[in-house]
């Protein structure tokens, strides 16, 4: 049995439940072995660590991570990240006719900023990402998300050999340092994070411009807004995350012990999904909640977590899609979707997007 929490207050309290966990251990399924073999999903949910980790060990892993991901260090990416949106643009400028905005802008930037974050060379993005959205996917293969992820993870082994060979100004080399200088992340753990770090720092910032670009061109109302500044390139990226966020649903969660939400009884070692997209449709929460509104006032949405679990990453990715977003749409006023697009969900319940995003610049 697993529950999907669709409804936001409730999602709410229970992401900051005390009773409810992050380690597989926790799942009677899992526990018991009765999962089928080939779950697509296995490795998403027992790789070490921050996303998978509770109480004590959730704070080391996490403290260690948020030491190079403070508000002043995210703030002083700004500049580079405005150069690789320009370099971008400039590359979209060049190409003739309908493209892919997915491909050719909102999956390259922020796979070069996690890249230049990380240390990881450039000509990995393609493989990295390809292996990312294996591993996010719930319609792989029985036995292709195990692959993917031993191929990440023999990937992102042999980076953090190569940064102890020769160490460098990035995370990879700082977690290392606090793996071999205070004994503070094991080697499985030093490996899932990295794997957790590439997964959501391209994944949700790809999903969102893309989530963003499609709202706005179907919605001219609005876009005229934010054109003629009636309303900031910030409430753009708000009101995207609450109307259509990134990550449809995330797994999992464990009840630690018998939890009642209204007349429903979620029993001890029963799984749960973070239901973020439905939450954020709530219409007991919002008001007139399927609409597109730049306007929307206390937009509180859940779509970037809540409570211990509260993404780490929030800043850049919002950083990162206001830039992205703002420079775009000043380039490429006229914008559309190309004539007969038709974006494909993607065939994921955790990614919340399309497969393509087809558009023309005039």
């Amino acid at each position: 049995m697993v529950w999907a929490i669709t409804h936001h207050d409730t999602l709410q309290e229970l992401l900051a439940d005390p009773r409810v966990a992050k380690n597989a251990k926790h799942w009677n399924l899992y526990r018991e072995g009765r999962l089928p073999e080939g779950w697509p999903l296995m490795t998403f949910i027992t790789v070490p660590g921050m996303t998978t980790s509770d109480g004590a060990d959730h704070r080391r892993l996490r403290g260690l991570v948020s030491q190079a991901l403070t508000p002043r260090r995210i703030a002083a990416l700004a500049p580079a990240i405005e150069q690789r949106v320009a370099r971008l643009l400039d590359g979209v400028a060049a190409l003739d006719g309908d493209f892919d905005l997915r491909t050719h802008f909102a999956l390259p930037l922020p796979m070069q900023v996690i890249g230049e974050l990380l240390g990881l060379a450039e000509e990995q993005a393609d493989l990295l990402h390809e292996l990312s959205n294996t591993l996010v996917s719930s319609s792989a293969t029985p036995g292709a998300g195990a692959t993917a992820a031993l191929n990440l993870g023999g990937l992102l082994a042999r980076v953090a050999a190569a940064k102890r060979a020769e160490p460098a100004d990035d995370l990879t080399t700082a977690l290392i340092a606090a793996r071999e200088e205070q004994d503070r992340l094991s080697e499985e753990e030093l490996i899932g994070i990295l794997m957790q770090l590439v997964v959501a720092g391209h994944e949700t910032t790809l999903n969102l411009i893309c989530n963003a670009v499609r709202a706005l061109l179907a919605h001219p109302d609005q876009l005229a807004l934010v054109l003629n500044g009636e309303v900031g390139w910030s409430a753009v990226v708000e009101e995207t995350l609450r109307y259509d966020g990134p990550v449809g649903q995330f797994p999992m969660r464990y009840a630690l012990e018998d939890i009642r939400v209204g007349d429903v009884l979620i029993r001890r070692g029963e799984a749960m999904l973070a239901s973020y997209a439905a939450a954020g449709r709530d219409d007991r929460h919002y008001a007139d909640a399927d609409r597109f509104d730049l306007t929307r006032t206390g937009n509180r949405h859940l779509s970037l977590g809540h409570g211990p679990h509260f993404c780490i990453g929030s800043s850049l990715a919002r950083l990162e899609a206001e830039t992205a977003l703002r420079e775009l749409f000043t380039r490429f006023p006229g914008l559309r979707l190309a004539d007969g697009a038709d974006p494909k969900p993607i065939a994921s319940f955790v990614s919340n997007s399309v497969s393509t995003l087809m558009v023309r610049t005039s």
